[in-house]
């Protein structure tokens, strides 16, 4: 069975993200996320944007998590040490419209 970490992203970071130009999230590194993170292993990242039943979504391969300074362009602040999510390949989408 695939462990699977559900995020929630801004439109931005999520097209980024779709499009692999973005291959990275990154997270506070606050007890919230080092609970969840911390020392975990997952197979799988589904991202979503929005709530709702038709909300779209993307599963992608999660490659690694570890904790390093993220990239400016990439929503991270300057000097600021991040939980660090390396991204692979995407696996499957809902609900995408395709760009017009």
């Amino acid at each position: 069975m695939k462990k699977i970490l559900h995020l929630t992203l801004k439109k931005k970071w999520f097209d980024m993200i779709l499009s692999g130009e973005k291959t990275e999230e990154y997270r506070e590194r606050k007890l919230y996320w080092r609970n969840r993170l911390f020392d975990k292993k997952f197979d799988i990242v589904r991202f979503t944007n929005g709530y709702g039943k038709d909300k779209p979504s993307f599963d992608i391969e999660a490659k690694d998590i570890f904790t390093t300074c993220g990239i400016i362009k990439w929503g991270a602040e300057p000097r600021v040490i991040y939980y660090t999510i390396s991204l692979g390949k995407i696996l499957e989408t809902r609900n995408i419209k395709p760009k017009e």
